[in-house]
Parts: structure tokens; sequence; C-alpha cells
């Protein structure tokens, strides 16, 4: 069956509504489901995107601003956009020093050539059309600038791959029931992280949409994974 534009739309209007429920406490589970990890992999990301003074830097996904604050210390013109209003209300009255913009990531609001750096974290699977989303980001990409995914994907290791699909991911929806009041988002976190392909496949992607060579960094065993390419 033929997706249509009128579908596609609902879509992207669901999941921004499912993230304003959210966002005043997004920061907080984030940190719960994680066990204080979270701040660790953001560093990861850091270190892959390189911020530097005079660096214009486009942190998709940026919910509410946690992670663009990260590359704004390093003295980098940074330009958090997310597609939920909820989290943008309350990443400016948390970061009011920030230029937050509402934007879809599959046509995005900047012109072609803006940026040195592009970077999203736990955001790309949410995005109804993947492809569309990758093209763009490369599309704004200045010629030799970069792309850092961080997105979770497929632990390494068979054993732990069975627990972590089995039974970690099934509680998340528990764990959410103790700080937040909108379980079915944590549902679908769950679900979309389960439906998302695996490192090579995504670097394949990444490659199909004319980024150029594409690698990745494991982390927690697989649980995340950290995509970096280039644009030629």
């Amino acid at each position: 069956m033929l997706t249509t534009r009128a579908t596609l739309d609902k879509r992207r209007a669901d999941v921004a509504s499912m993230f304003d429920g959210v966002a005043r406490r997004y920061d907080l589970m984030n940190s719960l489901m994680t066990l204080g990890a979270v701040d660790r992999w953001r560093q990861y990301v850091v270190d892959a995107v390189e911020p530097a003074p005079g660096q214009r830097i486009l942190d998709l996904a940026a919910g509410t601003g946690t992670s663009s604050a990260t590359f704004a210390v390093h003295g980098a013109e940074v330009y958090p956009t997310d597609i939920s209003l909820g989290m943008l209300e309350v990443g400016h009255q948390r970061q009011p020093d920030l230029h937050f913009v509402a934007g879809d990531a599959t046509a995005l609001p900047y012109a072609d050539d803006t940026f040195d750096a592009v970077t999203i974290s736990y955001g790309l699977r949410n995005v109804e059309d993947t492809r569309a989303a990758l093209t763009e980001m490369l599309r704004v990409t200045r010629p030799g600038g970069r792309v850092v995914v961080c997105e979770f994907s497929t632990p390494t290791w068979g054993p732990f791959r069975h627990v972590y699909k089995d039974y970690l991911l099934a509680a998340i929806p528990a764990m959410a029931r103790m700080a937040s009041s909108n379980r079915d988002a944590y549902d679908y976190l769950a679900e979309s992280i389960l439906a998302w392909p695996d490192q090579d496949h995504l670097a394949a992607l990444m490659t199909e949409c004319g980024w150029r060579a594409v690698a990745w960094r494991n982390i927690a065993g697989g649980v995340l994974a950290l995509h970096r390419a280039w644009k030629a």
C-alpha cells in the first residue's frame, strides 16, 4: 500500500504531539532509563562533532536543547531544531541563550551548504522518512562538513542481544510509570528501537543518500551506535 502525503503528515503530527506531552520530564526520564549514562553518551557525541568557535552546527531533534548547550560552550553557533513545539518551549525556558527553531527533518528551513556539522541523537528513528532526512541533512551541510548520528542500535553479543530485546526494552514502559504520565510515548520508544535497522544497514543507507566515508562506533556493546560521515 502506498503511503500518502496526508498519512505522512498525520504521523509527523502524532510524533510531535507525543513529544509535546513528555517535554517537561523528558530529560529526567532519559537520566532514569539510562542510569545516568546519558551524560557520558552525550560527551561521545561532542567528541565526534568536534565543535569549535566559528562553526555552525545544526542539532536536529534537539528537544529541550540539553545537547545543543554542550556544543555552544565550545564557542560554536548552534541551531537546535525540533518538530515538537512543546519541546522547544521547554528548551527556551531552560536554555534562553539558544536560538530554537521549529523544523521538520525531511524539509529543513535552511539554505544549502549552511552547516559545518549536522548531528541528531535518538531522533532519526522517529522521522517517518529516514532517507529523506539523511538527504536533507546532506543538503544543508557544507562540502567537507560532517554528520554525526547517535541512535539506539543492535547489541553485538548474541546472549546480551536476547536479554536486551526481550527483557530490558520491555521494562521501559514500566519505568515510565514512575516519572511520566504518558506511558504510550514510552511504549512507542521500545517499539521504535526494535524496528530500527542495525549498524550495517544504517551505514549503507547513509552511503546511498550521498554521505561518504561512513563509519561507526559501538557504545555499551552496541546498545547505541555513533555513525559519522562526510560530505564530499
